[in-house]
């Protein structure tokens, strides 16, 4: 059995959602958000965090319009993951993200998490669910 460790990334301008899956690749876990300082230092801190944490493949939500087009959003998406792939040398690949953020919402909503502090957890929160939904994906191929 191979054993890899999966980083998911909700990737936004001000914040990116951080998630990890379990070493068996079977479930999802939210674990941080990253206030951007810009791509570089965002790139160098995800690097760091990635080897800190022996992940062999990074999964970033793509943002598609909600008709599954591509968009300038996803355009910017590619950028980043293409400029992470380099810096890492760890395998890029994309999962739909559409929706992850309103179900995150639903569920803090749910859970009864005060509007105020529900940004402190929505895009770790997505990015738990985008690497959950890519789980799945992979393990019906």
């Amino acid at each position: 059995m191979q054993y890899q460790r999966i980083m998911c990334l909700d990737y936004g301008d001000a914040r990116i959602g951080i998630a990890f899956s379990d070493l068996l690749g079977l479930t999802a876990n939210p674990h941080s958000i990253l206030n951007s300082k810009g791509v570089d230092s965002d790139i160098e801190y995800l690097s760091n965090l990635a080897k800190q944490n022996n992940v062999s493949l990074i999964v970033i939500g793509m943002p598609y319009s909600m008709d599954g087009s591509e968009n300038d959003r996803t355009a910017v998406t590619k950028a980043f993951g293409e400029k992470l792939a380099l810096a890492t040398n760890i395998k890029v690949e994309y999962e739909d993200e559409r929706l992850s953020s309103y179900e995150a919402e639903e569920i803090l909503r749910k859970r009864k998490v005060e509007p105020l502090k529900r940004k402190k957890y929505l895009d770790m929160l997505s990015a738990a669910i985008i690497l959950e939904d890519y789980l799945k994906n992979k393990k019906g191929e």
